[in-house]
């Protein structure tokens, strides 16, 4: 009993910081009901020309097979990648005659083919290899006629990519439940986008900004109702991400011209030119600075409408202003922490250039505009931009769309309550210690 009272007052002393909570006499504390019909159409029209938007986008902007260049062949004919496991190394030859494809003695390594038989492979000096490694040889035997016919490419990483994947799997399941298998189901469904689309799209030249737009709505529609249900509340956290994406996507347009953002600073996107002549790299770069900011707009954008519900729940007869003015406060933490977060995790991921860049003696400005950093630190600056701007807007839509206390009071009312009774206890679908009463 002294657990239920701790908890009941904690609960009165968080309903009193919000006003006119003890209007009609008790607080809600359960769920807030569905919004009201006339909500539920408001938002489907606002949502519906974003959803025709994209249907027509993914259908004027799907490439024809022709125009997508051919992809390159990893290996030439004659050639084959082969999974093989490390033995040990080879011995040398023990005279100096020229080894010939007889002496499977000579050479770097020894490995076991998937058939069982041996050979030698030549070695990488920057890679390591260990007996009972297994890697990926490239044979070159029909090209050379050496000792060791196969060349290591790669390590084999299937084992511990697969043991990753069940692990997170499994902790999200166990977290997350029904939700988080949801959750992985869109990110399943963002793939294909990506790659059933996206990347075709980019390849054979269409509009870079059409189809970085695209994309995001299509993903977040899929991703977001997919987690987090058909509600209205999901409705209104998709509508301010769809805001931050466009206003993320209008800056990030701005900023690539205007800071020389030419997306060529990379070698492997000089390459990209030569086996696919259509694309645009400035495109890409906008594409890609669009792109990254989805995950962290959808974060925020689902935080600030839960929070605002939760604040309804909480305060059932509570001003919208009021809702608003407190899911912002959440939002502004929100922002001091993913605001350095998206730094941080460009720190991480670059680390290598960043130390490399470094290392030259030039002033830390020059440093930051130079090409290889400058475009990183548009995409982060403009990241953080349309996701401040759509925590605002995703609170408004969310206080301004929250059903009101009368449709709480209904919901929480139990019969005795609507024959006036005046007992104030909720549903008995709440715990004991969940249920807040106030005693004369």
């Amino acid at each position: 009993m002294t657990d239920v009272s701790t908890r009941r007052s904690a609960r009165h002393a968080a309903q009193r910081s919000l006003p006119d909570v003890h209007a009609h006499g008790h607080s809600h504390g359960g769920p807030v009901p569905p919004a009201p019909r006339r909500t539920r159409l408001v938002l489907a029209l606002l949502v519906l020309p974003a959803l025709v938007a994209t249907a027509f986008g993914l259908w004027s902007l799907w490439p024809s097979t022709a125009d997508v260049p051919e992809r390159i062949p990893v290996v030439v004919e004659g050639s084959e990648l082969v999974v093989v496991t490390v033995v040990g190394p080879l011995e040398e030859t023990s005279d100096d005659s020229w080894p010939t494809m007889e002496d499977a003695t000579a050479g770097d390594v020894e490995i076991r083919l998937p058939d069982g038989a041996t050979s030698g492979m030549q070695a990488d000096p920057r890679f390591e290899l260990e007996p009972g490694d297994r890697v990926t040889a490239l044979y070159i035997g029909d090209f050379a006629d050496t000792v060791t016919p196969y060349v290591f490419m790669d390590h084999q990483r299937d084992v511990p990519f697969g043991i990753l994947a069940a692990a997170y799997a499994l902790v999200v399941l166990l977290v997350a439940r029904w939700r988080g298998l949801a959750a992985i189901a869109g990110l399943a469904v963002a793939f294909a986008v990506f790659v059933g689309f996206t990347f075709p799209a980019l390849l054979a030249g269409e509009s870079a900004m059409a189809v970085a737009l695209v994309t995001s709505s299509a993903v977040m529609l899929a991703v977001l109702y997919l987690a987090h249900g058909l509600t209205a509340r999901t409705t209104v956290a998709l509508l301010g991400t769809l805001a931050g994406l466009g206003l993320t996507a209008a800056i990030g347009a701005w900023a690539t011209g205007a800071a020389h953002i030419t997306g060529a600073s990379d070698e492997l996107a000089q390459n990209l030119t030569i086996i696919a002549p259509s694309v645009d790299l400035r495109g890409i770069a906008l594409c890609g600075l669009v792109l990254a900011g989805m995950g962290v707009l959808n974060d925020v954008t689902i935080t600030q409408a839960s929070a605002v519900w939760e604040l309804r729940s909480l305060a059932p007869t509570a001003p919208r202003r009021v809702l608003f003015a407190r899911a912002m406060r959440i939002g502004r933490d929100h922002i001091a922490s993913t605001v350095y977060t998206i730094a941080f995790a460009y720190v991480g991921a670059a680390l290598p250039l960043l130390l490399t860049v470094w290392m030259l003696d030039q002033t830390p400005l020059m440093t930051i505009t130079s090409g290889e950093i400058a475009e990183e630190v548009v995409r982060t600056l403009v990241g953080s931009i349309g996701l401040v701007l759509a925590i605002p807007i995703t609170t408004a839509i969310a206080a301004v769309t929250v059903p009101g206390g009368e449709a709480l009071a209904a919901t929480a009312a139990t019969p005795d309550e609507r024959s006036g009774s005046g007992s104030a206890t909720m549903g008995t679908d709440q715990p004991e210690e969940d249920v807040v009463q106030d005693r004369p």
